[in-house]
Formats: structure tokens, sequence, C-alpha cells
């Protein structure tokens, strides 16, 4: 289990978390952050520090968010595979595919 990023992120990507992880396994899509799901520790240290609430234990996960999540999460590592950091890869031009198909602007929080 990891922890996942939920809907408040998308189009806010404050990236307080970014600055919190201790291993760098959080990555920047086009409209929202991703947690690597296979590089995440579990340690928490990303959740306190997000200013929209959006960081949850993926068993945790807002109910009224839909159980997509962890899904998501994973998806947009899919080509991706595992590269070690966010901070060397740096932003991708691409979002999940839950994500990708909300409307641009507006506000999911």
């Amino acid at each position: 289990m990891a922890y996942v990023i939920g809907l408040p992120c998308v189009d806010v990507k404050d990236r307080s978390c970014v600055d919190e992880c201790p291993v760098d396994c959080i990555y920047e899509g086009r409209r929202a952050l991703y947690i690597h799901p296979e590089e995440c520790v579990d340690c928490g240290a990303c959740e306190p520090v997000c200013p929209v609430d959006a960081i949850y234990f993926q068993d945790d996960m807002p109910e009224e968010w839909g159980d997509d999540h962890a899904a998501s999460n994973a998806a947009f590592f899919a080509g991706l595979g595992s590269p070690g950091g966010g901070a060397a890869l740096g932003p991708q031009d691409h979002d999940s595919p839950l994500i990708g198909a909300l409307p641009e602007g507006v506000s999911v929080a």
C-alpha cells in the first residue's frame, strides 16, 4: 500500500509534499501530482503538509472522491516505469486517464 494524491490536487500542484518527501517518489503531471506506488515508503511525511488535504493512505481516501485514485496514481506511471525520483525526471506532459478526463479549469476540491 502507499499514499495517494486525490482530486483536490488537480490544477493546484502546491508541491509542499514534494519538498517534504524523503525518497522523492512524488512526480508532477500536467494537472496533478502523483505518488509512485512502488517508490513510496509509507512514511506519511507528505500528508500533513498538503494545503488542500489531497493526500491520504490508499485505504483512507474519502469515499466522495470515488475509489479509482490508487489505480489512477498507478496508471500515471504505466509508461514511465520506476524512474527513481521525480526531481530528476521533471514535469511530465500527461496525466492519468482519470485526471485527464476532468474538464480543464474546473476546481474539484
